[in-house]
């Protein structure tokens, strides 16, 4: 190799390294800040609103105590924010609850299930994993056992569940609780902190979003 080409080899590494640590740099500063830029970002539900959503499972015991924040938020949210769930399984032993989620959803009843699920899992500590369970439990409040039963194996269900991964996978979703705010920003506890932390990153991001309206 000559002196040429090695002066031009050093600075093409040089570079390199350079717009890597550049790069780490950036992901720190978005660390730090409590959120990750999603690149590319992914799609919204309606391009007039800005979307809040949150990835969950009811056996999480995060997603649980994460609850209380964001149920409190929801309340006091602009209207100009649409709030939204999904529960994709990450984990092949999250489907029976995925499957109810998106039943309840289905049927109309996600009012009437999903405070009461979560609390049976993690409050009274009822073994809610078996569909066939998890359907007895929907009878007892006053849901069509039969129908919630066979709505969890539906294709509907199925369609939604499949949905759900793809969103998940598209932003990155490692864990949960997890929140991405208008397709663009993913914060999480371990990102943000805390519940709290997390609160913050949505109201921030949401008010720079609806800037951009």
């Amino acid at each position: 190799m000559n002196k040429r080409d090695f002066l031009k080899n050093s600075a093409k590494i040089a570079a390199a390294t350079s717009l890597s640590f550049s790069g780490i740099r950036a992901v720190q500063a978005q660390a730090h800040r409590g959120y990750q830029v999603l690149n590319p970002p992914v799609n919204t539900r309606a391009s007039d609103k800005i979307e809040v959503l949150e990835y969950f499972w009811f056996g999480c015991p995060h997603c649980f105590a994460f609850e209380p924040s964001i149920n409190k938020w929801i309340d006091e949210k602009p209207d100009y924010v649409d709030f939204v769930r999904e529960a994709p399984p990450l984990n092949p032993g999250w489907e029976p609850h995925s499957r109810a989620f998106y039943a309840a959803e289905i049927m109309g009843v996600t009012d009437k299930f999903f405070d009461p699920m979560f609390d049976g899992i993690h409050a009274e500590r009822r073994p809610l994993r078996q569909p066939d369970k998890i359907a007895k439990f929907a009878g007892e409040l006053g849901i069509d056992e039969d129908k919630f039963r066979k709505t969890m194996d539906s294709f509907a269900v199925n369609t939604r569940m499949k949905q759900a991964m793809q969103m998940a996978q598209a932003s990155r979703i490692r864990g949960v609780p997890s929140v991405v705010i208008n397709g663009k920003y993913l914060t999480g506890g371990s990102l943000a902190g805390s519940h709290d932390g997390i609160i913050r990153v949505i109201n921030e991001r949401v008010a720079e979003e609806y800037a951009l309206l």
